[in-house]
C-alpha cells in the first residue's frame, strides 16, 4: 500500500520530464497524455515558490513521512507519459542520496510480490501483488499502475517507473530517455514560455471515456495542452484545445465564454473563483480555441484549496 502510495504521490506532482528545463515540440514522442513539472524553476520564482510550498506541503511531507525521499532538496523534475497503448511511464531526475535510492529498493522489497531483473546489468524491479505475475500485472491494457510496476533506480539521479517490462528496458537501454516515435505526426502539443513551471498534453479521443464523463465537447476535439508558467511574479496559465475543424473551435469559445458570464457574478460563487474567471481570456485561430489568464499565486492556492 505504500508503494502504490508512492506512485499516485508522483503521478499528482507531475499534474498534473525527456529531463529537461522544458519541454519542446520534439522532447516527447508520441503519447496519449504528458505531464512534466520543473521543480528547479518553481522553487526559484516568485510566484513558483508559493506553489512550490504548496507542493511540499501537500503532497512532499507524504513522501518524506513514508518513505524519507525529500524531493525539496532532491528532485528537480518529473515527467509522467502514458505510451500509444496506455502503457505509464515516470522519470524523476535529481540528486538522490545513496540513502534514498537504498530506501527505494528496501521499499519495493516490502512488496507482496518482489522480483530482482536486469539488462545489460543494470537492475531493476517488479512490485506488486501476490494475486498478479509479473508479466501480466503491469500490462498497458490496465493503464494503471495499481497492480504493480517495474522500478530502477540503476541509472545516477535518476527514479524510473514504468508500468511494463519492456518499457523499463527501453528506459534503461535509452539512460532515461522516454522511449517512443519522436517523429510521429500525431505527437501531443506541447505549451512553453519563457520561465515554465507545469507543462501537459492529451489526446482527447477517449479521454472523456476514461474520465467517465460524456462530453460532447471533447467529441469534438482532438488535442488539448496545459502551460503554468511565472511571469512578472504571477501565475500564467495557457488552455488549448484543437477542435475537428474551425466551426467547432469558434462553438467552443462562444461555450466557454457563455459559461464564464453565466457564473462570474454569481454572489454565491467563491470569491477567488470569480475572480479567476473575470481574468480569463478566450480567443479562436483556425481550428486552436486559446485560454489564458494571469493571476496572483494567492489566487491559484486559494482555488486549489
Amino acid at each position: 500500500m505504500v508503494l502504490r502510495r508512492f506512485f499516485t504521490i508522483l503521478i499528482l506532482a507531475a499534474l498534473p520530464s525527456t529531463l529537461l528545463a522544458e519541454l519542446a515540440n520534439g522532447d516527447l514522442p508520441a503519447a496519449r497524455w504528458y505531464a512534466h513539472v520543473d521543480l528547479v524553476s518553481m522553487r526559484k520564482g516568485e510566484a513558483g515558490k508559493q506553489l512550490y510550498a504548496w507542493l511540499d506541503r501537500e503532497v512532499f511531507d507524504d513522501l518524506r513521512e513514508e518513505i524519507g525521499f525529500d524531493a525539496a532538496k532532491e528532485a528537480d523534475s518529473v515527467t509522467a507519459i502514458a505510451s500509444p497503448d496506455g502503457g505509464i511511464m515516470i522519470v524523476v531526475d535529481g540528486h538522490f542520496s545513496q540513502m534514498t535510492t537504498d530506501r527505494i529498493v528496501a521499499l519495493a522489497a516490502l512488496s507482496s510480490d518482489f522480483e530482482t531483473l536486469n539488462i545489460e546489468s543494470k537492475p531493476y524491479f517488479f512490485v506488486g501483488d501476490d494475486e498478479h505475475d509479473s508479466e501480466g500485472a503491469s500490462g498497458p491494457e490496465t493503464n494503471s499502475l495499481d497492480e504493480g510496476a517495474y522500478v530502477s533506480v540503476a541509472l545516477k539521479n535518476k527514479l524510473l517507473i514504468a508500468q511494463s517490462e519492456q518499457q523499463m528496458q527501453q528506459l534503461l537501454k535509452n539512460k532515461g530517455r522516454i522511449p517512443g516515435d519522436y517523429g510521429s505526426s500525431s505527437k501531443l502539443l506541447v505549451l512553453s514560455a519563457q520561465q515554465n513551471l507545469v507543462q501537459a498534453g492529451t489526446d482527447t479521443a477517449g479521454f472523456g471515456e476514461d474520465l467517465g464523463w460524456d462530453s460532447s465537447v471533447l467529441q469534438n476535439t482532438r488535442q488539448a495542452a496545459l502551460l503554468v508558467a511565472e511571469a512578472a511574479g504571477k501565475i500564467a496559465i495557457e488552455g488549448q484545445l484543437i477542435a475537428t475543424d474551425a466551426n467547432v473551435a469558434n462553438s467552443l469559445a462562444s461555450i466557454v465564454r457563455g459559461l464564464i458570464s453565466l457564473q462570474v457574478f454569481n454572489d454565491e460563487l467563491d470569491p477567488a473563483l470569480s475572480d479567476l474567471l473575470k481574468n480569463t481570456n478566450v480567443s479562436v485561430s483556425d481550428v486552436t480555441l486559446t485560454v489564458n489568464l494571469v493571476l496572483d499565486p494567492a489566487t491559484v492556492l486559494s482555488v486549489i484549496d
